[in-house]
């Protein structure tokens, strides 16, 4: 069966991958990569959007509707799927998903580093980004994201694996979806896969890059402006997907990712748009 690196690009939207992540596009120009559109679900937020990619639900069908009050997962998800059939699950990721699928309370000082069979995350790399904002817009470097992640799939070999980057979104929040911060910081997330990407491909993962939502102008988002809503969706790998120039469903990725792995998805979940080739069925 396959194994499945999901890289989100926190608050990278559609038009913006397109114009600076050179890479990405240029993989895709070789045939190396296919690249499609994706809308989101709404609220166009990232905790609600974080549980819909896992889970295939709407916010309004798996509650978390909201980044305020964050909490646990109580829907089928695809780390507690992955886990349920006895694979192995990682994440290198910002501290909402500790509190969506660990099942523990964040302790800022002992919850980065994290490795529990037991948890639907067995094994993470979590960062808090305390006080982030306009005075204080730092974030962790995108090689240094992109290095935890190697490692973790080198030690540990999850047969799901997900690499989280929260820049693209602080820039955005910070200086607006228009603003050449935020462009840059998409293009830092584009050179950071860059090197990573040949290395994730040859310890044998399917590699898929996308967005949770994107970024307005007016340094927003969760509604429904297609500045907010539109994402990119690229994937390496062989899998059968749907015809190039189709917009997909962030709905489906979750029922997707457990296809390529060899999980049956849970019930209610988004159809999936991707399928592994039959011989490596």
């Amino acid at each position: 069966m396959t194994r499945v690196l999901l890289v989100i690009m926190d608050g990278a939207g559609y038009d913006a991958a397109l114009s600076e992540c050179g890479w990405l596009e240029g993989a895709v120009a070789l045939g190396q990569a296919r690249r499609w559109k994706m809308r989101t679900a709404l609220p166009s937020l990232s905790g609600p959007m974080y549980e819909t990619i896992h889970t295939g639900l709407w916010p309004h069908q798996h509650g978390i509707v909201s980044n305020d009050g964050m909490r646990a997962s109580s829907s089928p998800n695809v780390f507690s799927l992955t886990r349920a059939a006895g694979k192995r699950t990682g994440a290198v990721a910002q501290a909402y998903f500790h509190h969506l699928y660990v099942g523990q309370p964040w302790d800022p000082l002992r919850s980065i580093e994290h490795l529990d069979k037991n948890a639907d995350i067995q094994a993470a790399r979590f960062y808090s980004m305390e006080g982030y904002g306009p005075m204080n817009a730092c974030a962790p470097a995108e090689i240094d994201l992109c290095a935890q992640a190697t490692l973790m799939m080198e030690w540990h070999a999850p047969d799901y694996m997900l690499l989280h980057s929260c820049s693209a979104d602080t820039l955005g929040h910070t200086f607006g979806g228009d603003s050449k911060e935020y462009r840059r910081q998409i293009w830092q997330i584009d050179n950071a896969l860059s090197r990573s990407i040949p290395v994730w491909r040859d310890l044998g993962y399917d590699v898929i890059v996308t967005a949770d939502h994107g970024m307005t102008s007016d340094h927003w988002h969760g509604g429904t402006a297609l500045a907010a809503t539109e994402v990119p969706f690229y994937l390496f790998s062989d899998a059968e997907g749907p015809e190039q120039g189709e917009e997909l469903s962030q709905l489906g990725i979750a029922a997707s990712v457990l296809a390529l792995i060899g999980i049956t998805p849970g019930e209610g979940m988004g159809n999936a748009f991707l399928m592994p080739l039959p011989h490596t069925k």
